[in-house]
């Protein structure tokens, strides 16, 4: 048995276009976008009887060593020293995946790859971290082009602990590209069989619930495993009896069997029609997303009545908008010339003007899909009036208003839970997208810089070392 290869797998950030709050109920769908900006793990052979994690992207302390061993049948897991055991997240990661691995392949097979060690390297797009210090320390611009020059997987220049995220969903896009290095790496799974693919899913859900200590909506998880889909959540209640740290591996493993009907969340494949692209702005404020919910959940538990209508009414109109979506993309594909030339037409004109174009099917489509998505951002903000929470505050209203009256700007919303962290838009054509960037750089009363990031349905993969641009310099 030998472990003397490189493994490196990616997985996706996520952008929530359409669900938010509502996607933590079974009885709701979530539209979820993957993006562009991935993180990576990579695993090569390392120190006999040890697992070094490191992470370069930032300061001070950014290594982590573990022991591991099997001994009579049990996994010895445990940190060489006090930075290492504050690491909770990458340590949930290696001990409850190791005790899966083990289950699956056997304590022998696991025991020979962990007497050779392993070396672990975790990065992350610029993307996942505001790079405004360090475009500052270099006089650079806040601009796309800007961002654009800076070396791939830069410094932060800031602690694990301190650094400034942009929302893309840095936490489950790592959980779930360390697991499925490690369950590729010790040959437990393949990333092209689609069983296995469910199991790394499972196991990531899992150890990304114990880490923060909740069993969370998970759409984040599932879209850096699949990418781009209508997100049905799990019923968390089976999770919460194995959230235990001393919980039995080989209840564990069953537990997250891919074979376990418990696991009844839905993913359906979505696309975004052609040519709609998405952008993302990250808006210097920050909103702290699990005191946003906590704050909306005891609303609709102290007023049922009132909370239920508005889910209601916001769930029937984020179907409604994911339904034009898909019927634009099978308009196109019934006529693509048609589709365009329409496409070209209202990259021509603001959205509140294209039912004046012309009486086509492909037109009267896209304004109900603008119109559909004003009304749930409406729905948004009465849900933020009456928790008293900050969705869609005031001063994002305006921006995304004022987002809202270019040329070729489709929708504009705050994703998933809302608050001051970010936005985003989707344009059809490059123009839209040079003037959205020009306002969000001359906007004064909030600041907003772009995001590089797009979407993208590719979900988590195995790829070479040498095909990923600056990954080889950092190990």
């Amino acid at each position: 048995m030998t472990a003397n290869h490189t493994t490196v797998v990616s997985a996706p950030g996520k952008v929530l276009l359409a669900g938010g709050y509502l996607v933590l109920d079974p009885s709701y769908h979530g539209l979820v976008v993957g993006t562009t900006s991935r993180f990576y793990t990579v695993i090569q052979p390392g120190k006999a009887g040890t697992i070094h994690v490191k992470s370069p992207q930032f300061e001070s302390d950014a290594t982590w060593t573990w022991t591991a061993s099997v001994n009579n049948g049990n996994l010895d897991f445990a940190a060489t020293d006090a930075v290492s055991a504050k690491n909770k997240f990458v340590e949930t990661c290696l001990r409850f995946s190791l005790q899966v691995i083990q289950q699956r392949m056997g304590t022998a097979v696991l025991n020979d790859y962990l007497q050779q060690g392993f070396e672990i390297t975790i990065v992350g797009d610029n993307d996942f971290y505001s790079q405004r210090a360090q475009l500052s320390k270099r006089q650079l611009p806040n601009t796309a082009e800007a961002l654009a020059s800076l070396e791939p997987f830069c410094n932060t220049h800031s602690t694990l602990g301190s650094v400034h995220k942009t929302g893309l969903g840095s936490s489950a896009a790592l959980t779930t590209s360390l697991v499925g290095a490690l369950f590729t790496h010790f040959g437990a799974a393949s990333l092209t069989n689609a069983d296995d693919k469910v199991l790394i899913h499972n196991v990531a859900q899992f150890i990304h619930c114990f880490a923060q200590g909740k069993v969370g909506s998970g759409f984040d998880v599932s879209a850096a495993v699949w990418g781009n889909h209508r997100y049905t959540r799990f019923n968390p209640s089976f999770l919460s009896s194995i959230m235990k740290d001393n919980v039995d591996p080989s209840e564990l493993n069953k537990a997250l069997d891919p074979s376990i009907t418990s696991w009844d969340n839905v993913v359906t494949p979505f696309q975004l029609p052609p040519k709609f692209e998405l952008m993302l702005g990250d808006v210097d404020a920050g909103s702290h997303t699990p005191s946003l919910v906590g704050k909306v959940l005891a609303w609709r538990k102290s007023k049922p009545e009132e909370a239920n209508a508005l889910w209601n009414e916001l769930g029937g109109m984020n179907a409604k908008v994911e339904q034009h979506l898909r019927e634009l993309s099978t308009m196109a594909a019934a006529d693509s010339a048609a589709y365009h030339a329409v496409l070209e037409k209202c990259s021509k004109a603001k959205a509140s003007e294209w039912d004046k174009l012309d009486e086509s099917p492909i037109v009267q489509k896209m304004k109900q899909l603008a119109t559909d998505f004003l009304k749930v951002r409406a729905h948004l903000q009465d849900m933020g009036t009456l928790s008293d929470v900050p969705i869609e505050p005031k001063e994002q209203t305006r921006l995304l208003d004022a987002c809202m009256d270019i040329e070729g700007v489709v929708m504009a919303g705050v994703p998933g839970a809302g608050g001051y962290d970010a936005i985003f838009c989707i344009v059809i054509s490059e123009d839209a997208k040079l003037r959205v960037r020009s306002l969000w750089q001359s906007w004064k009363e909030l600041n907003v810089g772009p995001l590089l990031a797009q979407a993208d349905d590719k979900g988590m993969e195995a790829v070479a070392l040498e095909s990923v641009d600056g990954l080889a310099r950092l190990l």
